[in-house]
């Protein structure tokens, strides 16, 4: 009990005849625009959060950038 050819084409013309060409393709322009503006956002939170946890990593690596100071601070007072 599936859907025949003749079945999709008059469910195509009904949605023709409700929502018109030009609006159909409206919708699925704002539809691609909203895709678009997704995988956007993704990537920026992406790339946000992996440069603050390299510059962590970076510092928490080096302990010895803490001691210089630390002993340079010493010698000044």
């Amino acid at each position: 009990m599936g859907l025949s050819v003749w079945q999709l084409a008059i469910i195509a013309v009904v949605i023709l005849v409700l929502f018109g060409r030009g609006r159909i393709s409206e919708m699925m322009g704002d539809f691609g625009k909203g895709i678009s503006s997704f995988k956007k956002g993704m990537n920026e939170d992406e790339a946000k959060d992996g440069k603050p946890s390299a510059q962590i990593e970076a510092t928490a690596k080096d302990p010895s950038s803490d001691a210089q100071k630390s002993e340079s601070g010493d010698k000044a007072s």
